[in-house]
């Protein structure tokens, strides 16, 4: 199989679908990888190290996607990229179609099989390809929540974590998955009083047996959620439904009770956002004001530290990519139940259910299509 790697054009987006390694991995199964040239400049890997791979270097992303019969990316499709799909052709890279009707419409329209890192299901559960960017960017919410915090950014001026005889600041964490651990892990750490709230008791003990009583618990309710942010600090959104549109915990009237000077940040944002009042920012522009709140909701945050974060994902992507090219794309979702609840869309059908049902869409099951 002939696969292709595009540089990503999203903005601030310097993050590959595939690191030198990976693609040596692919060469020595017997299969071949064209890479757009510059594709991974932005993690220190320059054209060289991909030839020495066993990878051909073209000039354009047009040459990459007339030629390959298996993209790989990191981040969605844009609408130029988009049109350069067709039918027959496998897309293998993160959607988070469930809020984008656009990429939806266009994806669908293509006739190309579009297969989701987000909603791969994992053998002992959890969703793996989604797991190392929930923690690299649970991690920086709270870096860019101590950040925005400051008065010289737009805060109220409190230190994450106090000093000596001044109360630290009040970290609420929405959503104790893998998002919320990785953040409270680094609010603990910092020294901040953090709260998480969480529908799910189960999650609330595992999250008690993993930081013990300097974490503070809360079984979610509408009148917890709003008792807690009216105090906050920083509250971080980190509830995610797979493939589908998160939650509205954070209402426009909740966000008019909040501490001026306050921060939101938003990691749900790739599947919509925690709060009504969150709409995607970028790395250029990552920032703005609600009712004197302020809202990070920056839609790739792990972009921002990009070596760090290709390199976990193609720790876990690439056996999966490796299936896709050894045994064909049908194959591989037949022999491996996981892999096929990735698929969302084939061959002009929606058939990722969460997606169909909030976007308005027919559901064709996976199963039916192999």
């Amino acid at each position: 199989m002939l696969l292709g790697v595009p540089k990503e054009i999203k903005v601030k987006e310097f993050r590959v679908g595939m690191t030198p390694t990976s693609v040596r991995e692919v060469v020595l199964n017997g299969h071949k990888v064209v890479v757009e040239t510059n594709a991974g400049a932005g993690i220190g890997m320059d054209d060289d190290a991909y030839r020495a791979a066993g990878a051909e270097i073209v000039d354009t992303a047009k040459e990459v996607f007339d030629n390959a019969e298996m993209i790989v990316k990191v981040k969605e499709p844009q609408a130029v990229e988009r049109a350069m799909l067709r039918k027959g052709q496998v897309l293998f890279t993160y959607l988070h179609l469930a809020p984008d009707p656009a990429q939806t419409k266009d994806l669908v329209e293509s006739g190309a099989t579009c297969i989701a890192y987000e909603t791969v299901t994992g053998r002992t559960g959890g969703l793996p390809l989604l797991a190392p960017m929930s923690e690299v960017a649970g991690r920086l919410s709270i870096q860019a929540g101590a950040y925005y915090l400051e008065k010289a950014h737009g805060g109220h001026g409190v230190l994450l974590g106090g000093v000596p005889g001044v109360d630290p600041a009040k970290v609420v964490v929405l959503g104790g998955g893998m998002v919320g651990k990785h953040a409270i892990h680094i609010a603990l750490g910092m020294g901040a009083d953090v709260w998480v709230i969480d529908k799910n008791v189960d999650v609330l003990r595992q999250c008690w047996a993993q930081f013990g009583r300097a974490l503070n618990t809360v079984y979610s309710t509408r009148d917890a959620i709003e008792r807690h942010l009216v105090d906050a600090d920083l509250v971080v959104g980190g509830v995610l439904i797979p493939g589908a549109a998160a939650p509205k915990l954070i209402t426009r009237d909740l966000v008019k009770t909040m501490k001026a000077g306050s921060v939101i940040v938003d990691v749900a944002i790739d599947q919509g956002g925690s709060a009504e009042t969150s709409k995607a920012t970028t790395h250029d522009d990552p920032v703005y004001v609600v009712d004197d709140v302020i809202h990070y909701c920056v839609a790739n945050m792990p972009g921002g530290v990009p070596k760090t974060s290709t390199y976990a994902l193609n720790n876990v992507t690439l056996p999966f990519t490796l299936a896709l090219a050894n045994k064909g794309w049908q194959q591989a979702l037949r022999d491996d139940e996981h892999l096929r609840a990735g698929l969302n869309v084939h061959d002009g059908k929606v058939t990722y259910k969460a997606v169909a049902d909030d976007l308005g869409y027919d559901y064709v099951a996976a199963d039916t299509l192999l």
